[in-house]
Parts: structure tokens; C-alpha cells; sequence
């Protein structure tokens, strides 16, 4: 019985072993903590690419709030998993350069570390606010309501994370390109102001929820007229070459000697019977 029951004692004390290792990982780590070279390029990072749905400090906005206690006995797993992947048919789209994003490996785990600051309170006073690079004055396009160099700092603030910084996109559409429709600047208003039901466009209007005012939409839909691509310049037919004349080349030139010659010889004989009629 010793010797039977002895395989089993130590099986139960490896398991409890393992248990006891994964429920105090977070502990471990928390006592271990991040860098400050990690919170430093985790709040850069969080700035500039997540304040603008989750608030400058994780309180939520058009997104979900993420300074919180999370619910699970890894959270850094948990929230590291969404962040690379996103989560399909919700506005969260993926971040990690494997799954089409714009973020490394190392620049996530710095992202998920200072988020998971917020849990322990442990945030330290770091600037997140992202900078605004002026602009060269823009100049508003006709027919399109709002003022495009308000609108610019308006985008900067909210659209560029996702959109890229002149609107070339990101993990955002691309808005530099021609609009097709009649009225592109109404397509684009409700755009923004309803969202896209099942993409990561979120609607940012106030009457639907979002942060923007009216005015603050439309000098964004300013703003985006304005870098909107021309036209392509419509390309010219090419000048068709004319095929080929059955009397070109060699042969040409011996059909025209025999027309030539045919002519000199109806010539002399109508001088010749001109001629004999004068002398009959």
C-alpha cells in the first residue's frame, strides 16, 4: 500500500506546486514591477494610440474603461491577447505588427504594464498627452461647411491613432483617396457621426453617444475635404498606326513605274493618231 500510495502523494504535491506558482505570479510580478523605461514608453505608447477611445487616464471615452481591477488571475495575458488581436465585430481592432497592427512585441508588453499600473495604483506621474505638430494654413474647400484648420487639430486628437497622421491610414481606413459620391462631405459627416455597426468605426457625435459636437464634426469633415487625392489626369487613347498601304515598299514602286510608263504611252499614241488625222 506505502509503495502504491506514495506515486500519488507526490502527483498531488506537484499539482499544488503548480497552483500555488500561477496564483502567486501576479504577486511575484507586482512585487518585481515594470521598469521605468517600460512605464515611460508604455504611457508614449498609450497616448498615442489609445487615450483617444479610452481616456487620457483609462477612465473610458468611446471606449471602454481599462483603469480598473481585472478579473482574472492574469490579467497582463488577458489584456496583452486583446490588444495584439483586438476583439472581431467590435471597435477594437488589432494592434500587434502579427496580426496587421502597427505595434512590436516590446512596445505591447510596455503598453499592458502601464495599463495594469492602474490596477495597483501604482501610475506614476507621467505626461500623456499627445503633441500637436502646427500645420501649414489650409485652405477651406468650396461648398464644404466648417473650418478645415480647426478641424486639423480636431483629427490630431481624435481620428489620427486609427487614421494615421494626414488621414493615409492605419489600422483605420485610408482617407487620402476621391470620394465617390455627389456629396462626399455628407457621406463622410454621417459617417462620424453614426459609426459603422460592426467595424471599429465608432459613432463620435454627441446625440449618439460620442465626445464631438456638430461643429467640431464638421470642421473634421473640413479637414479631410481638404486632403482629399485629385483625380487621376484621364490617359490618351493612342494614336492608332495606319496599317500598312498595299502599294508601299518594293512592289509600290513598280506599280507607279508601270502606271508611269502606261501614261507616256496613251500619250504618244493619241499624238501619233492626232497626227494622221491631220495628214489624211
Amino acid at each position: 500500500m506505502q509503495s502504491s500510495s506514495r506515486p500519488r502523494q507526490v502527483g498531488l504535491a506537484l499539482l499544488m506546486t503548480l497552483v500555488l506558482a500561477v496564483v502567486s505570479w501576479p504577486a511575484r510580478m507586482s512585487a518585481q514591477g515594470p521598469t521605468q523605461e517600460q512605464l515611460e514608453l508604455g504611457a508614449r505608447l498609450y497616448a498615442e494610440n489609445c487615450a483617444v477611445c479610452h481616456g487620457s487616464s483609462g477612465e473610458g471615452r468611446v471606449g471602454v474603461t481599462l483603469s480598473k481591477d481585472w478579473p482574472s488571475i492574469r490579467p497582463d495575458l488577458r489584456v496583452k491577447s486583446v490588444v495584439e488581436g483586438g476583439v472581431p465585430g467590435s471597435p477594437m481592432p488589432a494592434w500587434g505588427q502579427k496580426n496587421g497592427g502597427p505595434l512590436t512585441d516590446a512596445e505591447i508588453e510596455a503598453l499592458v504594464l502601464y495599463i495594469l499600473s492602474w490596477e495597483t495604483g501604482g501610475v506614476p506621474a507621467l505626461s500623456s498627452a499627445p503633441t500637436f505638430t502646427p500645420r501649414p494654413p489650409i485652405t477651406p474647400v468650396p461648398n464644404v461647411e466648417g473650418d478645415p484648420n480647426r478641424g486639423s487639430v480636431l483629427f490630431t486628437d481624435n481620428c489620427a491613432a486609427c487614421h494615421g497622421a494626414n488621414g493615409e491610414g492605419r489600422v483605420g481606413a485610408t482617407l487620402v483617396k476621391v470620394w465617390p459620391a455627389i456629396r462626399p462631405d455628407l457621406r463622410i459627416k454621417a459617417t462620424i457621426e453614426h459609426g459603422v455597426p460592426g467595424s471599429p468605426m465608432l459613432a463620435w457625435s454627441q446625440a449618439n453617444g460620442g465626445p464631438l459636437t456638430g461643429e467640431a464634426i464638421d470642421d473634421i469633415v473640413a479637414f479631410i475635404m481638404s486632403r482629399e487625392a485629385p483625380e487621376p489626369p484621364a490617359e490618351l487613347a493612342p494614336t492608332p498606326t495606319p496599317a500598312p498601304s498595299a502599294l508601299s515598299g518594293p512592289l509600290g514602286v513598280v506599280v507607279t513605274a508601270v502606271a508611269l510608263l502606261a501614261l507616256v504611252l496613251v500619250g504618244v499614241i493619241g499624238a501619233l493618231v492626232r497626227s494622221r488625222k491631220s495628214d489624211g
